[in-house]
């Protein structure tokens, strides 16, 4: 089981930069409040809670399919439809298309470029397409979608729709239209998940499944993660007292930027996947938390002096993992050499998880508020409860902001304007909206 370590949050551990266990035991009120909203379920999204206990083997029946009929695997899709696969395929597979098949390729963005390099990687002919939007409507996704459609219908013929697998919403939406007309091979996601809190849905669980790992262990760590987070007591809730913690820091210590820094490179991706659950989540009404990825020991390197004596409006919460499952000795050369012969007959996670550690008490030393997330090993099990940590501590957090944290409302204009840019009927007038303004952004170019 993953723990929490928060003692660099506390003012006996930094002074006064850190938090005082009577000011967490007198916000447990409020988080009861917010326990309150999630136990009797005041919004439909909380759905995604529902995801722990799903049957899964529609999605392994079609992963096998995949597996035996599939020399590369391409997700289409972005934002949480491609940062939870990516999550899961770097934790569980690092370096996958250099040991195994099918190679799997995550297109989530429009960059040409990047479509052009994949298509010229991957045979169509063995090829199985994942398009992944819950509304169905998403324009990148959409757009990938129909290049691939037109490139398959040229290589396959009428044998093209056996090579996509569409994750959309079960009754409604233009993929779900088309799954209807064309037979396509699909999945559903339920209608209260949103799209960043579904990668415990088929979103991720058939790319897992994909690369071999059983999606059952991701969900059994989760549900096993919620079952130690059904206290409302903050000191016996680690994803609630996450949630509270930083909430503290912001609203009594000005500090709103979170900084996540896993001690691993396959949890880098984790890291981002967090970013945007935490932002797109929080982000609203004029407040909410920053994050921003790390990746330790690397940014030690780029970022830990802003980190100790930058601007006092950071939180750090570090990844430690106990048993990376390999290890390397350092071997006793260039002893002549006294500046590296210290290294010589320790381990690479020995030296890993000393930096780490040193980062850690450095960071409390300059009175710096840290925390550390421990996770046992990288597998499945523990990916899930992480993923279900972070989660659960999201939704928390929100409401503890008193906002939605399920809906993005500052997004929605960004589409509009791209639907009207694109031709899209119905938005003629942001067309004409972007016309205008891109008339006064022209007059200060040099």
């Amino acid at each position: 089981m993953i723990e929490l370590n928060f003692s660099n949050m506390m003012d006996e551990i930094i002074g006064r930069s850190g938090l005082s266990e009577s000011t967490i035991k007198d916000f447990n009120k409020t988080a009861e409040n917010a326990h309150a909203k999630i136990k009797k379920r005041l919004r439909p999204e909380l759905a995604f809670l529902d995801l722990l206990y799903q049957d899964t083997p529609e999605i392994k029946n079609i992963a096998k399919y995949i597996r035996e009929n599939t020399e590369n695997f391409l997700l289409l899709g972005i934002g949480g439809s491609a940062l939870g696969p990516r999550a899961i395929l770097e934790a569980i597979s690092p370096f996958h298309n250099l040991q195994r098949k099918p190679r799997v390729f995550i297109y989530d963005n429009v960059d040409p470029r990047t479509l052009k390099n994949i298509l010229s990687f991957a045979d169509l002919k063995t090829t199985s397409v994942n398009v992944i939007s819950k509304s169905g409507s998403t324009a990148e996704t959409a757009a990938s979608f129909m290049i691939l459609w037109d490139e398959m219908k040229k290589v396959l013929g009428g044998e093209a729709f056996r090579r996509f697998i569409i994750t959309t919403d079960p009754e409604k939406g233009n993929l779900r239209r088309i799954v209807n007309e064309h037979c396509l091979m699909s999945l559903s996601i339920p209608p209260g998940v949103v799209g960043r809190y579904s990668v415990l849905s088929p979103v991720g669980l058939l790319l897992a499944e994909v690369i071999g790992t059983d999606s059952n262990e991701l969900l059994k760590g989760a549900r096993d993660m919620h079952e130690k987070c059904t206290e409302p007591d903050l000191l016996k809730n680690p994803a609630y007292l996450f949630g509270t913690l930083l909430y503290l820091m912001d609203k009594e210590k000005k500090r709103n930027i979170d900084v996540l820094v896993p001690y691993a490179d396959s949890l880098k991706p984790l890291s981002e996947w967090f970013c945007q659950i935490w932002a797109e989540s929080l982000g609203k009404e004029d407040k909410g938390l920053t994050p921003y990825p790390s990746l330790g020991t690397t940014d030690q390197h780029s970022q830990l002096q802003l980190w100790m004596e930058g601007p006092e409006d950071k939180v750090l919460i570090f990844i430690r993992v106990r048993d990376y499952g390999s290890d390397i000795k350092i071997p006793g050369v260039f002893k002549e050499v006294e500046g590296l012969s210290y290294l010589s007959g320790h381990t690479l996670s020995e030296l890993i998880m000393a930096e780490e550690e040193a980062t850690e008490l450095a960071l409390a030393k300059a009175k710096r508020p840290n925390m550390t997330i421990i996770v046992p090993e990288i597998n499945a099990y523990h990916l899930g409860q992480l993923f279900h940590f972070f989660e659960l501590s999201t939704a928390f957090t929100g409401f503890l902001y008193e906002i939605n944290p399920f809906n993005q409302p500052g997004v929605e204009e960004g589409k509009s304007l791209t639907y009207g840019m694109m031709g899209k009927k119905g938005y003629e007038e942001k067309r004409k909206e972007v016309e205008a303004q891109r008339a006064k952004r022209d007059r200060w170019v040099i």
